[in-house]
């Protein structure tokens, strides 16, 4: 019997949880039996809407009208699925479900305990969340009784990664690049990027080599005004450390389909990916690049590991050793990331150093990097959109127990 099921989050966004917000629809559209899906659209802060002509707009777009009519009927929902942080779930169906990211940091914050608590099912991107809102727990005094009480979660959370994604035709991009050899980045312009850092240790490293560093960033959105700001602001930042310097950067900037971004990933010229995040949730340009052959060094912690390291727990990338220490006090936000939460701060020597063992290896084709291809391979075997469709839609759907038992004698009778 078919579900009604509202999808609530940013799904028409580029950002994370626009992405996020994507798959969970793809994956719901892979079971017509088990849903009727309703959408509600949001916004999500000052990123940029999607362009896309296609048949999958043009199916959200229609989907959205009819649940525009559905609720102005009265229409009810079976359940909600709701793509967003957890300070935004709310109460929307006799089942709830809450589908987020997580945090980038050591702990959560009380709140979405309490938001969790609240909800029938969680769902999160990776093991490394999953651990942080199970390792969050506070003490504290019940208003009423005076109790000491303890706030944890209690409702079961799933984990289900994102699936690769398949381009047979990717297009050409024409980037003249001076140098054949160039790192890649593919990262907002944010404090938890740690974007300055990864451009001042690159071009200290390879300061007097024919290496460029190719940047595909924004500050908020791919307008005009903004990639002004971006290169503003990296002009400032590198004005110290060009003169005289062989290596380049080079500023990537504007809306790119996924195609373009995975064209990125197989360019004869951008040979390895650098990442350096004080935290990710999963981090989907480190996976893309990943599973698309491509090198990559990268902070090791957070939830890049879930797919970083193989299944017999061997590290598959060039791994930057980090520090834990407090999150910056510009990163703290409200309801969200606390003061008292930590991440990860990358070494700059174990940076340089991964760096340069990166380049020497795709130039020798040895080491990780002659292994790379191999590893794609089993990436796209484990996260195949098969699997990760299944995933998440058995994660969503709500069991019936009296129909579970009703098709169980039924099976049982049937041997008879």
């Amino acid at each position: 019997m078919k579900k009604k099921i509202l999808l609530k989050g940013p799904l028409l966004t580029r950002s994370g949880y626009g992405e996020q917000a994507r798959f969970a629809l793809r994956a719901l559209r892979s079971k017509p039996d088990l849903f009727d899906i309703y959408i509600q659209p949001l916004r999500w802060g000052a990123t940029s809407w999607l362009f896309e002509d296609n048949e999958e707009r043009e199916w959200i777009d229609q989907t959205i009208e009819k649940t525009i009519g559905f609720i102005q009927q009265g229409g009810q929902f079976d359940i909600s699925l709701q793509v967003t942080i957890p300070n935004e779930w709310e109460q929307l169906a006799p089942y709830n479900v809450g589908y987020t990211a997580g945090l980038e940091a050591s702990r959560v914050p009380p709140v979405w305990i309490e938001k969790l608590n609240s909800m029938d099912k969680v769902i999160t991107i990776s093991s490394f969340s999953k651990d942080i809102f199970e390792s969050s727990t506070y003490e504290g005094t019940h208003s009423e009784t005076g109790q000491q009480v303890q706030l944890s979660p209690n409702t079961p959370i799933s984990v289900v990664g994102y699936p690769v994604k398949t381009h047979p035709a990717t297009p050409p991009l024409d980037l003249e690049l001076k140098y054949d050899f160039n790192f890649l980045s593919v990262a907002q312009f944010a404090v938890r990027k740690n974007i300055e850092q990864t451009i001042k240790w690159f071009m200290q490293e390879f300061r007097d080599d024919e290496v460029g560093l190719v940047l595909k960033t924004n500050l908020a959105k791919n307008c005009l005004m903004d990639r002004e700001a971006t290169l503003n602001k990296l002009k400032q930042l590198v004005s110290s450390l060009s003169d005289g310097a062989k290596c380049k950067l080079y500023l990537l900037h504007g809306d790119m389909t996924d195609e373009e971004i995975h064209s990125l990933y197989c360019h004869p010229k951008l040979k390895a990916l650098i990442a350096l995040p004080h935290g990710e949730g999963f981090g989907l340009p480190i996976f893309e690049a990943a599973y698309s052959g491509m090198p990559v060094v990268a902070t090791g912690w957070s939830g890049q590991l879930d797919y970083l390291i193989d299944e017999n727990k061997k590290e598959q990338f060039y791994n930057v050793s980090y520090d834990i220490q407090p999150i910056q006090e510009k990163a703290v936000w409200d309801g969200v990331l606390m003061k008292e939460a930590m991440w990860a701060y990358a070494k700059e020597s174990s940076a340089k150093t991964q760096m340069r063992r990166c380049y020497e290896e795709v130039i020798e084709n040895t080491g990780l990097a002659a292994k790379s291809c191999a590893y794609a391979e089993q990436l796209k075997a484990r996260f195949s959109q098969e699997k990760m469709f299944s995933l998440f839609t058995e994660a969503v759907h709500q069991q019936d127990p009296e129909i579970d038992a009703w098709l169980a004698k039924l099976e049982a009778i049937e041997e008879l």
